[in-house]
């Protein structure tokens, strides 16, 4: 099977059945894709928050592609391999006003950079957030004609942020059009459930696809097979702080939930609020965790201690070490060695 290049010089931001493909392959096929970060080089290493306030959305979600895929008809399925990703060495997320599920309270932007290692992203010195890369991302054209933007999903999939489709995923669309023409980009190097700010950690990327077409299998949307034996994240050995929210409104108690979350993290962690809520964005999950017990309905925000380099102690175990310490006004049993009047000291 041939495997194709495709670098990231000509990216079009927007999703068009009638905008040429790239490339054409056989299905089996390998394609490796250069892609940009979510804003075009708007945002660069050197950036500070003025370009977040500056930034414009009209080039947001340059894509690469179209990739023409031979035999795949409507009422195919597109079965896309995510076989790697890799990036380049730096990341951003930021706050941006009037967008993200809490874009009504931060009226400030703020831009966050992080270094990006093998194995994780660093948000700061003693918080390290697992490398989990994805295609934020990863659509086929769609069957309506005319240029639509890629910020809201679709039938197509495109703007889909599912922070599962790391290597060794197989996802597969629904073909709407004669060769499905698949574009990418959009990449995180890691991303909370919900990309609640509103980013990822937005990184270039070098992706590689592998695509097959499943003939007749006509799915209505897309739908994916994660890798057996794979973790859906490894955050998930450290444990976890969870916020809740209960209320009729699903969205609203989402965003209560990363409220609580944001000010926990502000509280205990000596960071700003802005800095809080890109945490939130890259590392935090959104789960409903009740929907059936109307009125109300549970949503529940998960923080996972495991990317913190020196753990918190929690306030019950503060207060049983607090009640643990000897009262300074009672005196202290006479030691029978030095060893021992040395070890009662340190305590």
């Amino acid at each position: 099977m041939a495997t194709y290049h495709l670098d990231d010089t000509q990216p079009h931001a927007f999703w068009d059945n009638s905008y040429p493909a790239r490339t054409r392959v056989q299905p089996g096929d390998t394609v490796v894709f250069e892609t940009l970060e979510a804003s075009a080089n708007q945002i660069t290493p050197t950036s500070a928050h003025e370009a977040v306030a500056n930034l414009s959305f009209d080039p947001i979600h340059p894509l690469t592609g179209p990739v023409y895929v031979e035999g795949a008809e409507p009422g195919d399925g597109l079965e896309v391999e995510v076989v790697s990703i890799k990036h380049k060495g730096w990341g951003w997320n930021a706050v941006i006003p009037g967008f993200g599920l809490l874009g009504e309270d931060f009226p400030n932007p703020y831009l966050h950079h992080y270094k990006l290692g093998r194995t994780h992203c660093e948000f700061r010195k003693d918080i390290l957030i697992p490398y989990e890369p994805f295609c934020g991302v990863m659509g086929v054209a769609p069957r309506e004609p005319g240029r639509l933007t890629t910020i809201p999903p679709r039938e197509n999939a495109g703007n889909i942020d599912i922070r599962h489709l790391t290597p060794g995923t197989r996802v597969t669309f629904p073909v709407l059009v004669p060769g499905a023409l698949f574009s990418c980009g959009d990449c995180h190097s890691a991303q909370g459930d919900g990309e609640v700010n509103g980013t990822g950690i937005e990184t270039p990327m070098t992706v590689r696809l592998r695509f097959r077409v499943m003939k007749g299998a006509n799915i209505p949307e897309l739908r994916f097979i994660t890798p057996p034996g794979k973790k859906l994240t490894v955050t998930d050995e450290g444990g976890y702080f969870v916020t809740t929210a209960h209320g009729p409104d699903l969205f609203k108690d989402a965003q209560q939930a990363i409220r609580y979350m944001v000010d926990h993290l502000a509280s205990e962690y000596n960071m700003t609020r802005e800095q809080a809520y890109c945490l939130c964005g890259a590392a935090v999950d959104l789960k409903i965790s009740e929907i059936v017990d109307a009125p109300n309905w549970i949503v529940s925000a998960y923080l996972p201690l495991s990317i913190f380099k020196q753990s918190k102690p929690s306030s019950s175990s503060a207060l049983r070490a607090k009640k643990a310490k000897p009262s300074p006004k009672r005196k202290a049993a006479k030691s029978t060695s030095k060893r021992t009047s040395t070890k009662h000291r340190r305590k």
